[in-house]
């Protein structure tokens, strides 16, 4: 069985507050993207353990060790809800260390694959808390995560265009959210009021990504693309995703991001590049 691992795009990311478990309490609104790693699993039938591997373009970065999929597979188990073994492989195509979710969404993935029934909302905060706190954005194509636990579905279907560009900078989620010292106050976003593709763009481009900055002062090469990729002709904004360093450009259609990326490429040949657009 081969599934689709989808990664996810932050259009913004609010951080209001940090909780007394030392988390960080935030809001955003995101969208899953037609980029993707590929997850092969299959019952081990022989033995009674989980053989994980990782193949692709990022999977050096990988601690072979400890990651989400052993993680969930660990999860799942002990809570009783699974009792085989699995042998799976992952082709690598999201990059890790780069703010699109990747080893989450390998999880959800997985999770969705084996877990056909409804689970109580205690044990899957529980799982949530385990895996990432992204967790929950991987149930739907687009939504707004209103706080850690509560994911509003976005039902507007109407298609966005990326130009995603990987500078190579391997950006820890820890220790950038570490470094917060300004919150933000909750954004009270009416979803209904974001329904004509216009206004949903417009308000994406007054909201913000508060670890942005921070990223930018650690990493000024990263303040340097954004403003080139924001001068390119057909982009809306352009924007870090999570804690980075993935950033893209949010365009006006596929052609506009493709001239994009053949430009940009000239000017930073050693980044990775790549087109994608919403699901």
């Amino acid at each position: 069985m081969a599934l689709k691992s989808f990664a996810k795009i932050n259009l913004s990311l609010n951080v209001n507050k940090k909780t007394k478990n030392g988390l960080h309490e935030i809001q955003s609104i995101y969208c899953l993207v037609n980029k993707f790693d590929t997850i092969y699993i299959k019952k081990n039938q022989d033995k009674n353990y989980d053989n994980v591997s990782f193949t692709g373009t990022y999977s050096k970065y990988i601690d072979r060790s400890k990651n989400s999929v052993k993680s969930i597979l660990d999860i799942l188990r002990n809570n009783k809800l699974i009792s085989n073994y699995y042998n799976i492989k992952i082709n690598k195509r999201i990059p890790v260390f780069g703010g699109l979710g990747g080893g989450t969404s390998n999880a959800v993935a997985i999770f969705q694959h084996l877990i056909k029934k409804k689970i109580k909302k205690d044990l899957l905060q529980k799982i949530s808390s385990n895996i990432g706190s992204d967790f929950f954005l991987f149930f739907y194509n687009r939504g707004f995560l209103k706080d850690l636990s509560t994911v509003t579905k976005l039902n507007q279907n109407y298609q966005l265009n990326f130009l995603l560009i990987y500078p190579k900078i391997k950006c820890s989620t820890k220790k950038i959210y570490s470094k917060v010292k300004i919150y933000s106050k909750k954004d009270r976003v009416k979803i209904e009021s974001l329904k004509s593709k216009k206004k949903f763009i417009d308000h994406i481009i007054k909201s913000n990504n508060d670890l942005q900055s921070i990223v930018e002062k650690e990493h000024p090469i990263i303040q340097k693309l954004l403003l080139d990729i924001n001068k390119t002709k057909g982009c809306f904004l352009s924007r870090m995703s999570g804690s980075g360093s993935v950033c893209y450009g949010l365009f006006n259609n596929n052609r506009s991001s493709k001239a994009a990326l053949k430009k940009l490429r000239k000017k930073y040949p050693k980044f990775s590049f790549s087109i994608a657009k919403t699901i």
